[in-house]
Formats: structure tokens, sequence, C-alpha cells
């Protein structure tokens, strides 16, 4: 049991993040604007793990570092705004799996920056999730849902940030990026509510608890798990389980929203997901079946 408590905690991560789409959904309808549940979120973050983290940030902290995590505020700001707004227009079940199309998205942008090798199964998995996509979002007459263009863009907005996080973290102190990268976001997002003249949040009980969940679980608490857990499981497994969160957020959505599943969406979903173990994996199960000797008999 002690040995995969790496993989259990990985799984929490993944139910608290499949959750956190719940969680999003109760602060819209509570009356908790999508900007202002990211502000909400990222300032909460950003509090709890400053705090923690305080002395570790101080002795790390550096120009380049404060830069590079300001790069991934960015992107996250994007993501989760994307994402937050999507959640608007479309379902939960197509909100988290389109999100999680992401990481086949991944290796194209070492391709284009870098011009770092694509291999076949990543082309081909890229190929299968935009089949899912396009099976979840298309409609009859070919036209898409609003919710689902900006999720996908949501999709690109964490892509880079899963990119860039890989490329910063050899380099810098992994605190200083990550609450960096949160004071950045609540910045961005304090900008725009000001800008959209949001300021006032009126919201109800539930609306607030929702915006407060997603901040203490889903962003400050899964860091802190994900940052333990991940140093215990092999990188391919951590992102395969991880992967998990938008099958939660479709099961814990049918139980406590009840929301309508179609067979359409249960079609696309299994394809993007399908590509996305494929991009993990790169099919390495196979091709040890493959090169293993037969048992004789």
């Amino acid at each position: 049991m002690k040995k995969h408590m790496g993989e259990i905690g990985l799984f929490t991560i993944a139910i608290i993040w499949g959750s956190g789409f719940i969680g999003t959904k109760l602060a819209l309808d509570g009356g908790v604007r999508a900007i202002q549940t990211l502000t909400v979120r990222f300032f909460v973050a950003s509090l709890i793990l400053g705090t923690i983290f305080f002395k570790e940030i101080k002795k790390n902290i550096s120009k380049e570092s404060l830069r590079s995590g300001a790069l991934l505020g960015v992107f996250s700001f994007i993501g989760f705004s994307m994402q937050t707004i999507g959640l608007v227009y479309t379902t939960i079940s197509k909100n988290a799996f389109i999100t999680a199309a992401n990481v086949v998205i991944v290796p194209f942008i070492g391709f284009i920056l870098y011009k770092r090798k694509l291999d076949k199964i990543g082309i081909i998995s890229s190929f299968i999730a935009l089949l899912g996509i396009g099976i979840l979002s298309l409609q009859a007459d070919f036209s898409v849902n609003l919710g689902d263009v900006l999720t996908f863009l949501c999709a690109f907005g964490f892509a880079f940030h899963i990119f860039f996080t890989g490329e910063f973290t050899a380099k810098y102190n992994a605190y200083v990026l990550t609450v960096t990268q949160f004071v950045v976001a609540f910045i961005l997002s304090s900008l725009l509510q000001i800008f959209t003249k949001q300021v006032h949040i009126s919201a109800t009980p539930t609306g607030i608890m929702g915006a407060l969940y997603l901040g203490i679980f889903s962003t400050a608490i899964a860091f802190l798990l994900q940052t333990i857990c991940q140093s215990k499981v092999e990188q391919t497994r951590s992102a395969l389980i991880l992967s998990t969160e938008s099958l939660f957020g479709t099961i814990l959505s049918v139980i406590f929203l009840h929301e309508v599943v179609t067979i359409r969406m249960v079609v696309g979903c299994m394809i993007i997901f399908t590509s996305i173990i494929i991009s993990e994996t790169k099919l390495s199960f196979l091709k040890k079946k493959v090169d293993s000797p037969a048992e004789e008999r």
C-alpha cells in the first residue's frame, strides 16, 4: 500500500481537478461572473502558497525566475479564463475533455519553437484528438458551439503552460515559478475585472463557496499534492493518471448536477481519451508484448 501512495495521491488530484469543473459551474450559476471567479481563485492560491513557501521563495527568487513565472502566469490566465468563460456556453463533460486535449498539442509547440522532432505516434494521436473534438463539438449543420471554441483555445493556453513549465522547472525553483504565476494571473484577472466593470460581486453563498473551492482545493492544495506525488511516480504514469481529470469531471457532473450524457458525447470523449493515452504511452505497452518472447508451454 505504501509504495502506491504516489499513484493514490495523483488519482486524488485528478478527482479534485475533476470536481473543479463542478466548482466553476456552481460559482457561475451562483452569480459569480467568469472573470470574478478567476480573480478569487488566483488570489486565494497566491495567498495560501505564498504564505506556506515564503522562506523558500525568498531564498531562491531571481529576476530570471520572476520573468519565467510571469510568462507561465500569462498562459495560466489564458487557459483558465478561456476554460471558465467557455463553461458558460457548453457542458462540463465537453469542457473537461476538450481541455484534456492539451497534452497532444505540447509536442507541436516544441517542433514550432525549437525544431524538435515530431514522432509518428504524436501526429497520429493529435489527429485522433481532433476527430474526437469534432464528434463532440460539431452540430448537425457543422456549426460549432462558442463554448467549445473557447475551450479549445483554453487547451492551447494550457499546452503552452505545460511546455514552458517543463522548460523552466529544470532551471528555477518550482515554488517561485508557481506563486509568481498565480500572482500574475491574479493581477491580469483583476485588471480585466476592472476593465469590464465587474468589480462588484453580487453572488449567492453557493457561488462564493464554489469560487473559494477552486482557490483552496483545485489550485493550492492540488498543487501541493502534485509536487509531493510526482516525485514518487514515473512521468508517463503521472501524466496518464492526471489526465483522468476529464473522466472524473464527467462522472461527477452526472452524479451531482444530473448532466445528460448522449451517445455522441460518450464516443467523442472516448476518442479524445484514447488520443491522450496513445500520446503519453507511445504505445509502449504494445511494443513490450511484441518484443517479449512467447512463453514456452
